[in-house]
């Protein structure tokens, strides 16, 4: 963990973040275009995630799975995730930034070619008048997650990677009675059909490129 600096305001935005290892990263996606291309496709998504945060005018806690790179998001504050499964090291993530005194948090990975400031800005927003906040998914998850305040069920038994994660989260929140509001849906990539079907990829040479490149590209 490098050392925390001092918190600058009430928002605190948690990037969460996988170690660019070639075999490691995009597995659904490599099954079809190969373990480099989905090891260059994820450098791309991750640029682009790192990018978009910057620009976000609030405090980060970037997660790293492995190891923490000292040479990206330089200036902010970096872990490593702690947990069992993907729910456990978001909640571990949410808690500290609780406990660090954020009253406004919100988590994403990165995984998204259209994520952008405004995108993060308007999640910020939604919590202004909500308990929680969430960008769904277009595979029925969600690629934003944001609280006022701490509620550990949401991490608790859930069907990570599942279609129906999305829904049975709403309907535990709906008993719970909790306010929840909800900014536009995205499409992560995390398939070829994913990949295929976006701008991303239709729109975006250098990307096409990518996917017909044998070699792991030098950055």
């Amino acid at each position: 963990m490098e050392k925390r600096k001092k918190r600058k305001e009430n928002n605190l935005l948690i990037v969460f973040v996988k170690n660019i290892i070639l075999g490691k990263v995009k597995t659904r996606l490599a099954k079809t275009i190969g373990d480099v291309g989905a090891f260059n496709i994820y450098y791309e998504l991750f640029s682009i995630t790192e990018k978009a945060s910057q620009k976000v005018n609030v405090d980060r806690h970037i997660y790293f799975s492995d190891v923490i790179i000292p040479s990206k998001w330089e200036g902010d504050n970096k872990f490593v995730q702690e947990g069992e499964d993907l729910g456990i090291r978001m909640r571990n993530a949410f808690q500290n930034g609780f406990e660090e005194g954020y009253e406004n948090v919100i988590l994403i990975g990165s995984d998204l070619p259209n994520i952008s400031k405004e995108t993060i800005d308007t999640g910020f927003d939604a919590l202004q008048n909500n308990d929680i906040t969430f960008g769904p998914a277009e595979d029925g998850g969600y690629y934003l997650i944001g609280m006022s305040k701490m509620n550990t069920s949401i991490f608790e038994n859930k069907p990570w990677s599942q279609s129906e994660l999305l829904a049975v989260t709403l309907k535990q929140l709906k008993e719970q009675q909790q306010s929840v509001g909800f900014i536009k849906t995205l499409n992560d990539i995390d398939t070829f059909e994913d990949l295929i079907a976006s701008d991303f990829y239709k729109k975006n040479p250098k990307i096409q490129e990518i996917i017909a490149s044998k070699t792991i590209l030098k950055y």
